[in-house]
């Protein structure tokens, strides 16, 4: 080993914001791997997490034909903002990778390896790729800024793209405090969806508001399972999700409320909305990810609920944002 770099990798984990990585020795959580490939850098950008940045788009939208009436519709903005959410999700998951990477949070990891932790990229190229995506999803932004005029929006760009790096960065980041689902929530439930409806008609709808709240269970859902997956090796790298401050008992019946909850508000719009009647066949999905979560034994079982959620997140979007736009 070159006894600089060991210097230099001893004097990061001290300065670390995980006591685990403080504590740890030289070295850790960067050893050798075959440089990454292209596979990799795709696998980075965990795909399984893109519907949660397209059904809220869908909804919005969806909202967006109820306020301006049947047949109006906004491709060019939808379109835009569709790139907003795509780039942020993007972006955090590779600015996740880094700063879950540099604390040695991933040493431990029993998922899919990271392009940081597993030492297959360096750590300056996952933050440049996610700064690129941030930087994407700024531009579309803008964009929507000026075609709207409303430059306030330009401050709701500026907090997401924070609370995006601060969710696993910085010295303190509230994902290590239990505060994730909280961040999905607001940005991938209500945000998104709302500011989709925003800037194509310039006002926020019931149908945009309960419907955010709808998504964002769901997205709180995808996160917690994804959590309960990691829950031992995240206890072990002080990394305290909501998953390690509840345990795993707590973990998979919050996991099954967020997902009941999001139901009962497809049935209030059923009363409203009747082809939102159809929303209730994304429970072939949402049932099955229940189940397997309340019984699971081992990390495959659980991945494969967290995919069955995410697939779910995104028939629930788009079924529900059919009734509104029908």
């Amino acid at each position: 080993m070159n006894p600089s770099a060991s210097t230099n990798s001893a004097a990061r984990n001290r300065k670390s914001g995980n006591p685990a990585r403080r504590n740890a020795p030289a070295g850790r959580g960067s050893a050798v791997a075959a440089p990454a490939t292209a596979g990799d850098w795709v696998s980075g950008a965990r795909l399984r997490t893109l519907p949660l940045a397209i059904a809220p788009v869908a909804l919005g939208t969806g909202a967006a034909i109820v306020a301006s009436g049947p047949g109006v519709f906004h491709p060019v903005r939808a379109v835009l903002a569709l790139i907003v959410a795509l780039c942020l999700q993007i972006g955090v998951n590779y600015a996740n990778d880094y700063s879950d990477g540099i604390r040695g949070t991933d040493a431990n990891r029993i998922g899919p390896a990271r392009l940081t932790g597993s030492g297959a990229a360096r750590p300056r190229a996952v933050l440049t790729v996610a700064a690129a995506f941030f930087a994407l999803a700024a531009l579309a932004g803008l964009t929507l800024v000026v075609l709207t005029g409303q430059w306030w929006l330009l401050l709701v760009g500026a907090v997401a793209i924070a609370a995006a790096w601060f969710y696993t960065g910085g010295r303190k980041p509230y994902g290590y405090f239990g505060l994730g689902e909280v961040f999905v929530f607001v940005f991938f439930g209500l945000v998104a969806t709302t500011g989709t409806t925003y800037v194509q008609v310039g006002t926020v709808n019931t149908e945009s508001w309960l419907s955010g709240v709808g998504i964002g269970l769901i997205a709180m859902a995808v996160l917690m399972v994804n959590n309960l997956r990691d829950l031992e090796p995240d206890r072990a790298s002080g990394k305290r999700t909501l998953a390690v401050l509840i345990g795993s008992t707590a973990s998979r019946v919050v996991f099954c409320l967020f997902l009941l909850l999001a139901f009962a508000i497809v049935a209030f719009f059923a009363v409203f909305y009747p082809l939102a009647w159809l929303t209730f066949f994304v429970l072939l999905l949402a049932v099955p990810a229940g189940l397997i979560t309340v019984t699971a034994k081992t990390s495959a079982e659980l991945v494969l609920a967290l995919k069955l959620t995410s697939f779910a997140a995104l028939a629930y979007g788009v079924l529900l944002a059919l009734a509104f736009a029908l």
